[in-house]
């Protein structure tokens, strides 16, 4: 018999669940589908496919040392995908099709279409636990609804993970090689992603194997001054895991397993690094699962539907100057810089950037939200958009409307010396420590670095002012 493992964001052998049950039902093929039109769609950045596509061709090296063939199809928009598995199946004579859930109201579409057509031919269309650690819908309050709150849904998820702790699903044995069957070559760039810079490429390597070794390199040292330096963003102290993770070159469980290991099997209690860092896979976890339970998620709505009434301005200079890194404040700029050059932003930046789009420059929290997945390496639509409706207020457990971060009390606080903006901005180079956080007007005239576009405090008092006739 013939089965086939339908790969999405999941793009690894190890801990693999639905590769796995694939290869054990029968003579394994990989399946991994090609749909531009639809990334566009969903506005996934090129970087992003450009990772996809290295990932890709590793995972087929991976899979051809288990005579597991992979075979690539080019299906534009997602529409279309049922009858494209229906005929690639039948042409393998496949019985079978294994996949990971996805948590999206379009991926969830396409898998409900795709299972309905098949089931009508005979072939089983078989979803498994693996992009998430818990399935969504099994943590649920009392009055059984989603969680809306961080904190006890992440204590919820503690004790189940206590109770029946995630187990790792091992890779697939070498199974007898389909003679009829070849692997399709991976395309080395696509029309969508072909002006990807060399520097990004090198800087993000795309294989499981690297996505274990920056896992065991975090888990070393780092992870342990974790709840210290994540902060900080001219010190490597975060895992930058986050494409592996969104590419799915390393689960969620593995980082879980390989965290609880540095502390003596505790999710909650323990070495204070590494806890912190548990409660970020369960941040991950809590917006996946709030995508699972609130479908408007994915239509780009708030999840305080009354936020809708904010009356967002429409800045066009504003917004221009945020996305060229021109808003006269340095860490913001900086930090819009590194995001421009890398494909990546430092976690505690992309708050202080998004809040101030949203808040000082009251710009609608959507036109963000969007700016990012155009251009980050490790954009996923739960942990984008949660992070954007956390800052702009408008989200579950988001912070509230008049907490304002000042973008200049940040840097002095998160960059003292201002050793992450000179990096990014060498205008600045030569700024005094007093000044580099806000130079004064004349510094700012001799070196060609722009001013402030916004005054921070009456733009603050404008967004809660805007704010606080809607939200109690």
């Amino acid at each position: 018999m013939t089965s086939i493992c339908w790969f999405r964001t999941d793009l690894r052998i190890e801990d693999q669940p639905a590769l796995y049950a694939a290869a054990a039902s029968g003579s394994a093929i990989g399946l991994f589908i090609i749909s531009e039109e639809q990334w566009a769609a969903h506005q996934d950045a090129p970087v992003k496919v450009d990772f996809w596509l290295r990932a890709l061709k590793s995972l087929s090296h991976e899979l051809a040392t288990l005579n597991i063939p992979l075979k690539l199809l080019t299906i534009q928009r997602w529409k279309d995908i049922p009858f494209a598995l229906l005929s690639f199946a039948k042409q393998q004579g496949a019985t079978s099709i294994h996949c990971n859930r996805e948590y999206g109201l379009n991926e969830r579409n396409r898998d409900r279409a795709s299972y309905k057509l098949l089931k009508e031919h005979g072939i089983e269309l078989t979803g498994h636990l693996g992009t998430t650690l818990l399935e969504p819908g099994t943590i649920k309050t009392g009055g059984d609804s989603y969680y809306r709150v961080f904190t006890p849904f992440a204590r919820a998820c503690r004790s189940a993970l206590e109770a029946r702790p995630y187990a790792l699903t091992p890779a697939p044995a070498k199974q007898v090689k389909l003679a009829s069957v070849t692997t399709d070559p991976v395309p080395a760039t696509l029309a969508y992603c072909q002006n990807v810079s060399q520097t990004i490429r090198e800087g993000w390597p795309a294989s499981e194997a690297e996505a274990h070794k920056r896992l065991e390199h975090f888990s070393d040292e780092a992870i342990y001054h974790y709840q210290r330096d994540r902060d900080i963003p001219s010190l490597p102290g975060t895992s930058t895991l986050s494409p592996y993770l969104a590419a799915g070159l390393v689960s969620a469980g593995q980082c879980l397993y390989r965290a609880m290991s540095c502390n003596q099997g505790e999710t909650g209690t323990g070495k204070p690094g590494v806890t912190t860092w548990i409660t970020e896979l369960l941040w991950r976890e809590f917006y996946q699962h709030l995508l699972h339970g609130y479908p408007e998620l994915s239509k780009h709505q708030p999840m305080r539907p009354q936020t809708n009434a904010v009356l967002w301005r429409d800045a066009p200079d504003d917004f221009a100057a945020w996305t060229k890194a021109e808003t006269g404040v340095p860490l913001i700029d900086a930090a819009m810089r590194q995001l421009l050059h890398t494909g990546w932003m430092h976690n505690r930046l992309r708050m202080v950037v998004a809040m101030y789009l949203t808040k000082n420059m009251l710009i609608d929290w959507r036109r963000g939200e969007a700016f990012f997945m155009r251009h980050l390496i490790d954009g996923e639509l739960a942990a984008n958009n949660g992070g954007w409706q956390w800052s702009a207020s408008t989200g579950a457990d988001s912070a509230p409307y008049f907490r304002v971060f000042n973008p200049i009390s940040q840097s002095e606080r998160f960059d003292p010396k201002g050793a992450f903006i000179k990096h990014w901005l060498p205008e600045l180079t030569n700024v005094s420590p007093k000044e580099i956080h806000d130079p004064l007007p004349l510094t700012r005239s001799a070196i060609g670095y722009p001013m402030q576009r916004v005054d921070l405090r009456s733009s603050r008092l404008r967004a809660i002012e805007a704010f606080s006739s809607l939200i109690p």
